[in-house]
């Protein structure tokens, strides 16, 4: 493998960071055997590239101890063990966090031990010691809260000490870690909380939380909450088997969260050794605090200092490490039964109210809208149905026009038919092709004279024809134009601007990807509710090629189905999306989207598909395609259609970052060069894989 292809594989080049929570089985008052044990572990990640593993609270000792912890033969036995873990660990890169009762000035702590590298970094004592119900640490540790030593001796050195240290990596950027253990994370405002507004971007949780019934629900709303206020990367880990269970239970309950999303969990009760990993993305992370400016607001408003401890990460930067993350196809598509169908219930609605508010707003009660037979009319429309029945509305004030011309294709427009047909809507037919070609005699363009010339101005005649001629309808019945056009048309310039299908009244589809418009008419269908009939039609629709139908065939102008394919011109509408959301909503580099976009379309079977996607669409994509066509996306995002996106017509936001509007989540001059994107695309990933 070429030295390019070497670090482009390589997750560390793309903001990534490899970290694990672990478990290893306990020996109960056995430091040196948890020493082992730990040791095993470490060597482990070593081999995988990992950077950072977090071990259980007092995991060298064991948590259940009761009264042993005050016996000197168990404290001084902890003490030889960190002995050991440092010294083995000198040859290995992860740094690690193990749990340690540890005496400081005749005084016990419950605490965490950063080792690295054969150092010890720094200990971090337990804030908040519970001591209610099964819980009685304050007979036997002190809070570490306020506490006036700022360092302790250890193994002859001097070391940081406090709850005020944060632990980061020099040579990897946003690698810094804050510790807190168990119950500090169970409190109103979180040690934590204050680690991440210091600039931590990891917070580790060292936890022993002995298993009730119903407790695993409740550790994860509170990981996921508070990787998602803090965004941040939340690693947690509790104490499994071989604690003792004179009165309690254990579960070895691990887990990693990334911004509020699970990355990773172990399985619960077991009794062997385990490491939940995760690639956590540290960029992606450092994006978020920077678009949410109000987590800096609340640090500012909530000063404490911190102390930085450094230390060097040495990422391995070559080789392929695999990536341990998801990276779904379909970013905008849950690959979960359950959750795509809240996602589809939310949009659809979303949509629908929108509607129904602006009919209420601007006093009308009729909407025009073209139905071409193709995916976003027929959602549009599917939408306007909903919206006119929550208002009580007549269906027959939806004014559906089909509007075919020169390369309008019998499929096409007799599902447009079918669709109005089944929908019960006023529906009429009006034909461009006089309209348009009065157009192209005025303008002198060579079809008027027979000759075959299929160019722009060819095609955008019968659109501008089209859009001009649903506003003097809507001027005549005192009604709203109902855009089409959706998402991922407008991040790709794939529409006629000003009078043509750029423009309407109001857009329900303006934040609604090419590919989640696919898996909502397939859901409408599914809940039936339009009816057998209204949904067969809808699923037909689905099954044929995405097309303008502006250009005719020479053999079969109106038969069959269309003979342009969108997606020979602008690329397939998956990668497309792909590209769009981590470009938008991350901000992402080209190089980096690549990788990822590798990682999830290369391989057919490395991820799942969404639930109620058809079989013929799913497919798989070399990197020599998907670099070719996030090339051509870069030029046509950056290049030549933000002017679109300037003026677009109103319509609502339906996902977190899922709006093009400049009155919504993206603003950018319409006059931009799209030069630095793709020079770091072609400087950074390699021409084939």
């Amino acid at each position: 493998m070429s030295a390019q292809k070497e670090k482009f594989t390589n997750l560390y080049n793309h903001g990534l960071a490899r970290v694990a929570c672990a478990t290893p089985p306990l020996s109960l008052s056995d430091p040196a055997a948890n020493a082992e044990a730990t040791l095993a572990l470490v060597r482990e990640g070593h081999e995988r590239g990992h950077r950072l593993i977090v071990f259980p609270e007092l995991g060298l000792s064991g948590y259940a101890n009761e009264d042993l912890f005050f016996q000197n033969a168990l404290l001084d036995a902890v003490l030889r063990a960190i002995d050991t873990l440092k010294t083995e660990s000198r040859a290995l890169d992860p740094l690690f966090i193990v749990g340690a009762p540890l005496q400081v000035r005749g005084v016990l702590y419950n605490t965490a031990v950063v080792i690295h590298r054969g150092a010890v970094l720094g200990v971090i004592p337990k804030t908040f010691l519970p001591n209610y119900r099964e819980f009685y640490e304050k007979r036997h540790f002190t809070s570490g809260a306020g506490c006036a030593a700022r360092a302790i001796r250890l193994g002859g050195e001097d070391i940081p000490f406090g709850d005020d240290l944060v632990f980061e990596a020099g040579d990897l950027d946003g690698f810094s870690i804050h510790v807190e253990i168990c119950e500090d994370m169970w409190t109103p405002i979180q040690p934590s909380a204050f680690g991440a507004m210091a600039g931590a971007q990891i917070l580790a949780n060292l936890s022993a939380s002995n298993v009730t019934i119903g407790k695993s629900d409740y550790r994860h709303a509170l990981c996921r909450v508070q990787s998602a206020r803090c965004y941040a990367a939340y690693l947690y880990a509790a104490a499994g088997a071989g604690e003792s269970t004179t009165d309690l239970a254990w579960d070895g309950h691990a887990m990693i969260y990334e911004n509020g999303v699970l990355m990773a969990e172990t399985d619960r009760f077991a009794d062997k050794p385990r490491m939940t990993s995760a690639d956590i993305d540290l960029e992606l992370l450092r994006q978020e605090r920077m678009r949410h400016n109000s987590f800096a607001d609340c640090a500012r408003l909530n000063d404490k200092t911190f102390r930085t401890i450094s230390f060097a990460a040495n990422p391995p930067v070559k080789g392929d490490l695999g990536l341990l993350r998801p990276a779904e196809r379909f970013p905008y598509v849950p690959d979960d039964d359950e959750k795509l169908d809240l996602l589809c219930y939310e949009t659809y609605n979303i949509q629908v109210s929108g509607l129904a508010q602006r009919l209420k707003a601007s006093g009308r009660d009729k909407i025009v809208i073209g139905v071409s037979g193709g995916l976003d009319s027929t959602q549009a429309l599917l939408v306007a149905c909903r919206a006119f029945d929550s208002l009580n509305l007549p269906r027959k004030n939806i004014l559906a026009y089909t509007l075919p011309a020169f390369a309008t294709s019998d499929h096409t427009k007799s599902s447009a038919w079918a669709l109005m047909t089944a929908l019960g809507v006023s529906a009429e037919e009006i034909d461009m092709g006089p309209v348009s070609m009065q157009t192209m005699r005025d303008i002198k363009h060579p079809y008027a004279d027979g000759r075959k010339e299929y160019d722009v101005t060819f095609e955008n005649v019968q659109a501008g024809a089209r859009t001009s001629t649903l506003f003097r309808l809507a001027n005549k019945h005192r009604a709203l134009v109902l855009g089409t056009g959706d998402l991922s048309e407008l991040a790709l310039g794939w529409c006629t601007y000003g009078v043509g299908d750029h423009m309407s009244h109001y857009n329900v589809n303006g934040s609604v990807s090419k590919t989640l418009i696919q898996h909502l008419i397939r859901w409408i269908a599914a809940k039936d509710i339009f009816g057998a009939e209204a949904g067969e039609v809808a699923l037909k629709i689905l099954a044929t090629e995405i097309s303008p139908e502006l250009v005719p065939s020479d053999d079969a102008a109106t038969a069959g189905g269309p003979h342009q394919r969108t997606e020979d011109v602008i690329g397939p509408y998956a990668l497309q999306d792909f590209n769009l959301y981590y470009i938008t909503r991350h901000s992402f580099r080209p190089s980096k989207v690549a990788f990822l976009s590798w990682r999830a379309w290369a391989d057919r079977d490395w991820g799942a598909w969404p639930p109620n996607m058809a079989e013929a669409d799913k497919t798989s994509y070399d990197f020599k395609t998907i670099r070719k066509w996030l090339g051509v996306f870069l030029r046509r995002f950056f290049e030549t259609s933000q002017f679109k996106r300037s003026a677009m017509p109103n319509g609502p936001k339906v996902a977190s970052g899922g709006s093009l509007s400049p009155r919504g989540d993206w603003r950018a001059p319409s006059d931009g060069s799209a030069r630095i994107w793709l020079e770091e695309l072609d400087n950074n990933t390699p021409k084939d894989l």
